[in-house]
């Protein structure tokens, strides 16, 4: 390769909006960096005019993984000793006890997660991690990838997936730089940390002082704040289509204006079909009122089940779905990827409704960036969909607590309050957006627009 080059690891696909649909790319090339991305998506970047190295059978070794899940267990164990929190005990992943396989598992992490929990232990199981992946083919597969291309360093645009581990640790023996991008803003409490890079880059400075308070043997000067590109297609006029075209595509009605309701999967949200049709039942309230209200309803996009169809067929004068635009290519949650297309549909679909409803998640942010508010469900439907589940253990997560003000949102916390408040948010939008946008001024760099400069200009100090 060039002297100058980036590998732009991509593990699976959730690195491929962040860096590969983006001006990412671009960029990178007029600050003179040759740019291949190290692909393990089944996407064919070269249709997209990406240079790809793709990786063949990714495979870390079954004793990783046992290792990596024992980390897991013992960083959140000593996340509630040290704040006496039990929010941490929220974010273990309950493991399949089914077939003798999984129990043994089960077993096993246990027994290593007891092992291993002190301050000497935990630096010894991160060195097992280690070694036990230098002992696969993968790693050796990985070894030789790298001394045939010899790029100037290797990006990693996700810290959590096994299938990182082997690039990162073959390139760190090889002598070339590695950088890990944190690519959730919930990520850092959750015990999510799978690959240990030379350096860290990460949306803000509040994600900087998480970093330094769950990792402390990160050097503070090897944690860079660049922000997300996550953001910057909002601010991108290219992808707008204008709204005649936007309704026509979708079977909108042009004399309608449309909240968004943005699904969760089935795991945060059981009760999602439940909230849709309460607020649905709200339009129906308000437009009894003289109001001209519809409901675009974007799913969750690894959410493939049928729990609101009943909701969609009853409320079907109401309601329009639109489908996120990405590609289902295996069995598991990160096996559906997103695609380019997608992109530009999200932005559009902001653009073109009022504001949005959900269950918490960083549309808040999304709708923030085009000055639009977001109300966040906060109530617990009776008969509960599933038992032990409540929005106060959501509403709890620690990422929750970086919201300077209350006011950043709409609280809906109840079904009767649901239509008097939408009608409240459409009429006064600009006091809720500008808390939401101290809020996410907290959470991500600004401005928004520069965050693949800031990270190509970081990659070239570290080069």
């Amino acid at each position: 390769m060039t002297k100058r080059s980036i590998f732009i690891l991509l593990p699976d696909g959730v690195g491929l909006r962040n860096f590969a649909y983006g001006k990412f790319p671009q960029i990178a090339e007029a600050e003179g960096f040759d740019v291949t991305f190290w692909n393990n998506t089944p996407f064919d970047l070269t249709s997209l005019g990406l240079k790809e190295t793709k990786i063949e059978n990714a495979s870390p070794r079954p004793q990783t993984d046992l290792l990596k899940r024992s980390r897991s267990v013992i960083d959140l164990n000593r996340n509630v000793s040290a704040s006496n929190d039990k929010v941490y005990d929220s974010y273990r992943q309950k493991a399949s006890s089914l077939g003798f396989k999984n129990k043994i598992k089960s077993l096993l992490v246990g027994h290593l997660s007891k092992k291993y929990d002190s301050d000497k232990g935990l630096v010894t199981l991160r060195q097992k991690i280690k070694d036990s992946e230098r002992k696969s083919a993968y790693y050796a597969q990985c070894l030789q990838t790298l001394k045939r291309e010899r790029p100037s360093v290797v990006f990693c645009t996700n810290q959590r997936p096994l299938t990182a581990i082997s690039p990162i640790l073959a390139a760190q023996d090889l002598g070339i730089p590695t950088v890990a991008f944190i690519f959730s803003w919930d990520n850092i409490p959750k015990a999510t940390m799978v690959i240990e890079a030379d350096y860290y880059m990460v949306w803000s400075d509040h994600m900087k002082l998480e970093l330094l308070h769950y990792y402390p043997y990160i050097p503070a000067e090897n944690i860079i704040v660049t922000g997300t590109p996550q953001f910057e297609p909002h601010f991108d006029n290219g992808l707008l289509v204008s709204r005649e075209a936007f309704f026509a595509s979708h079977g909108l009605d042009l004399n309608k204006k449309y909240i968004c309701y943005s699904g969760d999967d089935i795991t945060t949200s059981p009760n999602d079909p439940q909230y849709l049709s309460d607020v649905a039942e709200a339009v129906r309230q308000l437009n009894g009122q003289g109001e001209n209200l519809g409901i675009v309803f974007r799913r969750c996009p690894v959410d493939f089940s049928d729990r609101f169809d009943t909701v969609l067929e009853k409320h079907k004068d109401i309601i329009t779905a639109i489908h996120p635009a990405w590609k289902r290519m295996g069995a598991v949650w990160n096996a559906v990827l997103p695609t380019r297309e997608d992109m530009a549909l999200q932005v559009n679909t902001i653009a073109h409704t009022e504001m949005v409803v959900n269950l918490g998640s960083s549309m808040v942010f999304d709708y923030a960036s085009h000055g639009k508010p977001c109300a966040f469900v906060n109530y617990d439907p009776s008969p509960n969909a599933r038992e032990g589940w409540s929005v106060k253990t959501i509403y709890d997560y620690v990422h929750f607590r970086s919201m300077p003000d209350k006011k950043a949102v709409i609280w809906l916390n109840n079904p009767e309050e649901i239509a008097s408040k939408l009608k409240s948010g459409m009429q006064n939008p600009s006091e809720y957006v500008r808390h939401a946008s101290d809020w996410f001024n907290v959470i991500n760099e600004h401005p928004v627009t520069s965050a693949s400069q800031r990270i190509v200009n970081a990659i070239k100090s570290i080069v």
